[in-house]
């Protein structure tokens, strides 16, 4: 997700490059409402104002200047208008507003502010704007404009010209910079002409900026439906592609359901915004959230992405007048430690994706070093899409684009789309963009359906009918493929989510280390000291892009004695496939107030060697679960009013979550859950932990019956031998020790 990040770089130099010549295209449309005048002798001062959805923009104002911001006679909210002239309010109910001088000499005509249900504008709002190829602006329903940049696919590659299938990319990076031509050169490359459209408050867009906030969803939609509505635009319909924050924020425009939205494809999201990426467990992620929140801050200020200046354009100038009034969004990260519904769950896809009424391809990693690998908890959300397929695998967060899913998601695109019968040209495409993502060359595409001679109706009902939630399962290990290359090395498919075939697992934990079926009954405990500082924060400190090659270095260490505690299982019987979602009840009592903590699921193989699997955390004053949890998928509130300190001394049950993850244990290996202190288990993620190395005692008892509940699936096919650990993506091996 970091801006920039290499995933764009490297794909350019390597994808089939297709220049063309971008001219630059000025549209200076800002739309302004005049103020109206009290009756006061002094001369009108020159503000504009501009009302949007639940915020109000004071533009060309003199700096230094207090204003007043009344509903009705009512003084609401006072400012600064600030160097830029710019003054902004945000959060306003619904209604009319009037802006006031401090000194009251003068009172601006009412404007109207509106919600996020408001009605749309009419069609001919959108007809009426013209988009060419290369640079243009869109002017969304409150005047703001947005930046964004056409690309037409080239022959061979146009299939005959215009109207040509259309796809939008859309976020706060840059994919309106006609110098970033990376993802526009992979889809032209597919067939489809691209669209690249900055959010409001970055690159050459207009308006304010805070990561998700909910206008954005509205600008989204608006955009949608002028480019759809473009005579270049095939049967007037647009899909949207992105991984990562593109990818997320398809999420956000389609739940506001455009009528001219065919389909979406996020790939590498976030499903609940706090408990998924930003607090997991109650414990701020300062290793990758907060940090890339800061970076996008940074990105949003005045040219803060650096291309802007050279755009020449006085309209891209004019729209970075209002990006002093960014809220700083690592503030209000910190100071929303606990799950503040009023920010919170306007920007947690989970409570809204429901809403999104068009076909859905989604794919992401178990083990994502950046967004995590939380998503498949809100599958099972998406209640109105008419199809919603979902890949899963083990890996990074490319792995969404890995050579194993592309072909999959490139006939998506084409059959929802395109409208058309999928082309052979992802067998092109593929292979170049997974060694441009991993350095693995020489790859060809795995086989998929064969549409060879069908009409397009036979090809779309072929693609329906097979499962659509598919798992990759050890990717990196395919035979016959270089170790670590982005390929399975076997999969299995379902027809829902979670897996209807799904048998509960449930493991206890023994007073001397073992994990078995049946608790023991004797009175027993074990401590350990909760100590952050025992490991380094992370397993993996080198580059963003290092960590999708094969064999990346980490350094994944066994927890030091004394400052973590292990239990692991018999060794296998038989094969048992574990997919899906768990979570480890743990009796613990400390005589601290609170404790951070860290569960580690790993595969101990009769050699000697441990796999990585999964990792959930939990502060212990959150443990208070939610109604809607349950023993497979806990929840927990994490609101202020529920946490509670630990008694003294005393045993607590805490519920720690385990996110999805599947994985074979294979006859012979054994199973194993560690706790710590959060720190060393994942890359790039660390935490803001409680910092007392506390002693922290596990029950094991029948008062105190701690145990590990998972759950396997039966008829997976498994091959018999297990794959070098060092080549599984984003699964680390080390030695294991007792």
């Amino acid at each position: 997700m970091p801006r920039r990040t290499p995933l764009r770089r490297v794909l350019l130099a390597v994808l089939v490059v297709l220049t063309t010549a971008l001219t630059t295209a000025l549209t200076t449309a800002l739309t302004t409402q005049a103020l109206g005048q009290t009756a006061s002798a002094s001369p009108a001062p020159a503000w504009v104002l501009r009302p949007g959805t639940h915020q109000v923009e004071v533009l060309k104002a003199a700096p230094g200047d207090r204003l007043r911001l009344l509903r009705g006679t009512a003084v609401v909210r006072t400012g600064i208008v600030d160097s830029q002239g710019s003054l902004m309010w945000r959060r306003l109910r619904v209604g009319a507003y009037s802006v006031q001088s401090a000194d009251r000499s003068f009172t601006s005509g009412p404007v109207r502010v509106t919600g996020m249900h408001s009605a749309p504008p009419s069609q001919s709002f959108y007809d009426s704007q013209t988009l060419h190829e290369g640079f243009n602006f869109i002017e969304t329903r409150d005047g703001t404009t947005l930046s964004a940049n056409v690309v037409f696919p080239k022959p061979p590659f146009d299939f005959g010209g215009a109207p040509y299938p259309t796809v939008v990319e859309y976020s706060g990076y840059d994919p309106s910079n006609p110098a970033d031509t990376t993802m526009a050169t992979l889809f032209t490359s597919l067939g489809y002409a691209y669209v690249g459209v900055n959010i409001r408050g970055t690159g050459c867009s207009g308006g304010s900026f805070l990561p998700f906030e909910p206008v954005q969803s509205l600008d989204g939609y608006d955009a949608i439906e002028t480019i759809a509505a473009q005579p270049w635009a095939k049967f007037h319909k647009v899909g949207m592609v992105g991984i990562s924050y593109p990818g997320i924020e398809q999420l956000y425009v389609a739940r506001t359901r455009p009528p001219h939205l065919s389909a979406i494809t996020p790939l590498s999201v976030i499903d609940d915004s706090y408990r998924g990426t930003l607090w997991p467990g109650g414990i701020l992620n300062t290793g990758f959230a907060e940090p890339w929140a800061s970076a996008r801050g940074r990105d949003a200020r005045p040219y803060g992405e650096g291309w802007e200046k050279g755009m020449n354009s006085q309209e891209c100038d004019e729209n970075q007048l209002v990006r002093l009034q960014n809220p700083d969004p690592v503030a209000l990260i910190e100071d929303n430690p606990f799950y503040n519904r009023a920010y919170y769950q306007k920007i947690d896809p989970s409570r809204f994706v429901h809403r999104i009424d068009v076909p859905v391809y989604l794919a992401g990693a178990w083990q994502d070093e950046q967004t995590g690998g939380h998503f498949p908890a809100f599958l099972r959300k998406f209640r109105s899409a008419p199809q919603l397929y979902a890949t899963m695998s083990n890996g990074s967060h490319t792995e969404s684009l890995s050579l194993g899913e592309f072909g999959r998601y490139a006939d998506f695109l084409d059959l929802y789309v395109g409208r058309r019968v999928p082309t052979m040209l992802k067998s092109l495409v593929g292979p170049r963009l997974a060694a441009a993502l991993t350095g693995v060359d020489g790859l060809t595409l795995p086989p998929g359906n064969d549409y060879s001679g069908m009409s397009y109706r036979q090809a779309k009902r072929l693609y329906r009918s097979a499962p659509h939630f598919r798992v990759l399962f050890e990717e990196g290990a395919a035979r016959g493929a270089p170790s670590g290359a982005p390929l399975p090395r076997f999969e299995h498919s379902f027809r829902s989510w979670p897996p209807p075939s799904a048998q509960r697992m449930r493991l206890y934990l023994r007073p001397h280390g073992g994990l078995a079926s049946k608790p023991r009954h004797r009175r027993a405990a074990r401590s350990f000291s909760a100590d952050p500082k025992a490991l380094p924060a992370t397993d993996y400190t080198g580059s963003s892009s290092a960590i999708w090659r094969p064999h990346p270095a980490y350094h994944w260490r066994q927890v030091p004695r004394g400052t973590g505690l292990g239990w692991i299982t018999e060794p296998m019987k038989r094969t048992k496939v574990v997919v899906g979602g768990g979570s480890l009840d743990v009796w613990v009592k400390t005589r601290a107030k609170d404790v951070d903590l860290e569960a580690t699921v790993s595969d101990v193989r009769p050699g000697g060697r441990e796999v990585y699997v999964q990792t959930g955390w939990l502060r212990a004053s959150h443990r208070r679960l939610a109604p809607s949890s349950t023993a497979l998928r806990p929840v927990h509130t994490d609101l202020r009013r529920d946490a509670r300190a630990m008694p003294r001394g005393r045993y607590r049950l805490l519920r720690i979550e385990i996110p999805a993850f599947a994985q074979p244990f294979r006859k012979g290996d054994r199973l194993r859950i560690t706790i710590d202190a959060p720190g060393g288990a994942k890359p790039l993620w660390a935490f803001r932990t409680i910092d007392h190395g506390q002693r922290v005692w596990v029950g094991a008892d029948r008062r105190h019956p701690s145990s590990l509940l998972l759950t396997t699936v039966p008829g997976v096919h498994v091959p018999r031998t297990a794959p070098p650990c060092r080549s599984l993506r984003s699964q680390p091996c080390r030695h294991y020790g007792h």
